[in-house]
């Protein structure tokens, strides 16, 4: 299963987990898996059509999914996905 690396402002969904496991062979997939283990944790990452949000980053082996496939974008069991929250900042 790929690993999924988890953003501290939704640990507290994991129960404190940094990375967890999830099935899927796409990112929509893996997201649908990870809100069935940790409820709640989708809804903060996509929007209500299912599209990650757009302060949400989501990276699969460093490589941003918008510039793959979105959430369509294909995963391996050896892969590394990231969440990312944007961060504002001035």
């Amino acid at each position: 299963m790929p690993s999924v690396r988890i953003p501290t402002p939704l640990r507290k969904l994991t129960g404190e987990l940094e990375v967890v496991q999830a099935a899927g062979a796409t990112i929509a997939e893996v997201l649908h898996s990870l809100d069935q283990a940790f409820p709640g944790l989708k809804e903060r990452i996509c929007d209500d059509a299912g599209q990650v949000r757009r302060f949400v980053n989501v990276f699969v082996n460093d490589e941003d999914i918008r510039f793959l496939e979105e959430s369509a974008t294909p995963v391996k069991d050896t892969d590394e996905i990231s969440i990312v929250p944007a961060i504002a900042g001035g």
